[in-house]
């Protein structure tokens, strides 16, 4: 088949190499420019160095335009995969390759389609994750699925955890996926539209810690948002911190939600909650930080005395 591939990033870069070793013809590679967004600039493998590397055309797009749509009648595709292309894909592209558009998405569809699906994923406390390659139709994330993986989520498990463990699945999807298109396959499982959820891009306020969530919530937060993503923080007599590393606590405390209360352990635990008032929540154990000038620190040497609150702004 001759394949267009339209991504960005380590998951569009993945995705290529896969087409690359496919022994399909790939004539033409479409990605985003790079981008300043804080999110943007990790595991951004580049599709273009890739391409080029390979003696595959490159276009760089931020949207499709005419001259994308030109582009691809030109190229004349079977197939277009894409993975992680982050715009809307206009009617008469979707119906230009005569097998349609196959998009490799790192969520279990219909569940957490749009953005960022691994970090919502965890900070809701799902069981599992995985990767999905489904053909495209006019809603986004939305079209019958051709092949999907699961994985478990550990206990102890981080976003950097799952992105390493979802990323290595993209190969065998893509490389599964292509075969059973190639072969003439068209019974694709139509997704259940009743359990579809969507969520949007995070961005760096959403690691701002919410002290009225639960301690289970927040330390999920936490380890949603390990490096290298901006860390989950909180504020400290008008400073931001960062939690790098939480636990919940073995003791119930009341009081009030980001209190700094009491220490236990490695660590200080912090109240939360919104029924914490009650006296019968776990707090949350903070463990590791890192100050705004980038300083990392044991929780008992920075909180040196207990007292005061963590906040949502200086």
């Amino acid at each position: 088949m001759r394949v267009v591939m339209l991504g960005y990033q380590t998951w569009g870069h993945r995705t290529l190499q896969a087409l690359l070793d496919s022994g399909h013809e790939v004539v033409l590679a479409v990605t985003h420019p790079r981008s300043d967004h804080a999110y943007e600039k990790i595991w951004n493998d580049s599709v273009a160095d890739l391409a080029r590397d390979h003696g595959v055309p490159v276009l760089l797009r931020n949207r499709p335009d005419d001259d994308l749509l030109l582009a691809l009648k030109e190229a004349e595709p079977d197939l277009i995969v894409a993975n992680n292309w982050r715009t809307w894909i206009p009617p008469e592209i979707l119906a230009l390759p005569r097998h349609g558009i196959l998009n490799v998405h790192d969520s279990l569809l219909p569940a957490y389609a749009g953005f960022s699906p691994l970090i919502w994923a965890l900070i809701n406390g799902e069981d599992e994750v995985g990767v999905t390659a489904h053909m495209m139709n006019a809603d986004l994330d939305a079209g019958d699925i051709v092949v999907q993986r699961a994985i478990p989520v550990g206990p102890h498990d981080t976003a950097t955890d799952l992105f390493h463990r979802t990323v290595d699945l993209i190969a065998p999807i893509v490389t599964e996926a292509l075969g059973l298109i190639a072969s003439g396959r068209t019974d694709w499982t139509p997704q259940d539209r009743t359990r579809a959820s969507f969520f949007h891009k995070r961005s760096v306020e959403d690691g701002d810690i919410d002290w009225t969530w639960t301690a289970e919530e927040i330390e999920r937060l936490v380890r949603a948002q390990s490096d290298p993503y901006p860390n989950a923080f909180t504020h400290y007599r008008g400073e931001r911190v960062r939690v790098l590393k939480a636990s919940v606590s073995q003791g119930v405390y009341g009081g009030t939600p980001g209190r700094v209360f009491i220490r236990e352990g490695d660590g200080i635990v912090i109240v939360a909650g919104a029924e914490a008032r009650r006296g019968r929540s776990r707090g949350l154990v903070i463990e590791r930080i890192r100050t705004e000038d980038g300083t990392d620190l044991p929780a008992t040497e920075f909180f040196k005395t207990m007292g005061g609150y963590l906040t949502r702004r200086p």
